[in-house]
């Protein structure tokens, strides 16, 4: 099978990013070459990042967009939760490594040299960087890749870095007071190593397949608006996603003298609703179980003849019913 063209996007995407991100690096330390300042210097260290972290990221994009097959049955796409666990590695380590660099210079400050030249390479780089981000978290966005996101916010925290390290540059160059600097190393390096924390944080819940609350919510909610009157009950609702591509299971009961074909229909009809609702590639499993007349108090099927008590109200399509375990279905409602 060929790469799908949404891939091939996000790596020509990525491959941009890692391109133009080697020419800001060569810039910023030809900044930091002339000035000898350690604020520069931050700028410089996360670019060694960016650049590390965007081959990795091209490596995974091109790793995650191969087909899945007989060894990786659900696919690569967790390759990109890998890559963007190591980004976040990568950002807390520059962080810290500017703080230390910063301390030492606190003890013994010096003045940069052409200080107006620095701010400008500086300034010019994060412009682009922001615009390299903007675009990277669009179509992570729009292609649900964590990966090009992940890349994109960093890209980003960058610019905002940025900012106060031109404004802080420009204070250093007028006042000329040295400190400044090392002081702004501090301050950059703690913003780099939370940003980095952040991105670990995301990552490793998606590696450890921690339920996905939003798309949960958004799944209770359509599938109770649209509920047939043969959902009797709906329970066992799992979520795993692996890169762009989300699997879910459930289990659907309905009545017990439905034949194969007419459970069939009803699971497809389920199916439709929950693709309807995902912006991402989904596979879903529904397995269908059957009432066994003891859901007789809330099924909505009025005309049913085997019914053995009185209808009293349907059950609440709610998150927590529909991920309840078939154990922790029939503790709670008695079955």
């Amino acid at each position: 099978m060929e790469i799908s063209e949404e891939n091939k996007l996000k790596i020509k995407v990525q491959k941009c990013i890692v391109s133009v991100s080697v020419i800001l690096l060569a810039g910023k330390f030809f900044a930091f070459y002339l000035t000898n300042s350690v604020g520069i210097l931050t700028d410089a260290m996360e670019s060694i990042v960016n650049v590390v972290a965007g081959f990795i990221s091209f490596f995974s994009l091109r790793m995650s967009a191969q087909p899945r097959d007989k060894e990786h049955p659900f696919g690569h796409g967790k390759i990109e939760l890998i890559s963007a666990s190591i980004e976040g590695i990568l950002i807390f380590i520059a962080g810290l490594l500017i703080i230390i660099e910063g301390v030492k210079r606190l003890v013994d400050p010096s003045f940069p040299d052409k200080l107006d030249i620095g701010i400008i390479v500086v300034t010019v780089a994060g412009i682009v960087n922001y615009i390299l981000g903007w675009y990277s978290i669009r179509v992570g966005r729009k292609h649900n890749s964590i990966a090009l996101i992940a890349g994109g916010k960093h890209l980003q925290s960058d610019t905002y870095s940025t900012i106060g390290l031109v404004t802080g540059l420009l204070i250093l160059y007028f006042t000329h007071i040295a400190w400044i600097d090392s002081l702004l190393a501090l301050i950059f390096g703690g913003i780099i190593m939370i940003t980095g924390v952040g991105i670990l944080s995301k990552t490793t819940a998606n590696l450890l397949d921690q339920a996905d609350e939003e798309m949960l919510s958004h799944l209770t909610s359509a599938i109770d608006k649209d509920k047939h009157p043969e959902w009797i009950d709906l329970h066992n609702l799992k979520t795993i996603k692996y890169g762009s591509t989300a699997f879910i299971d459930c289990d659907l009961t309905l009545p017990w003298y439905y034949t194969i074909e007419q459970g069939h229909d009803s699971c497809e009809k389920l199916k439709e609703v929950i693709e309807k609702q995902l912006t991402i590639g989904s596979i879903v499993s529904i397995h269908s179980d059957s009432c066994a007349c003891l859901h007789c108090e809330h099924c909505l099927l009025s005309n049913c003849q085997y019914r053995k008590s009185e209808f009293v109200k349907p059950l609440t399509f709610s998150i927590k019913e529909i991920t309840e375990s078939d154990e922790e279905r029939d503790v709670n409602h008695g079955l």
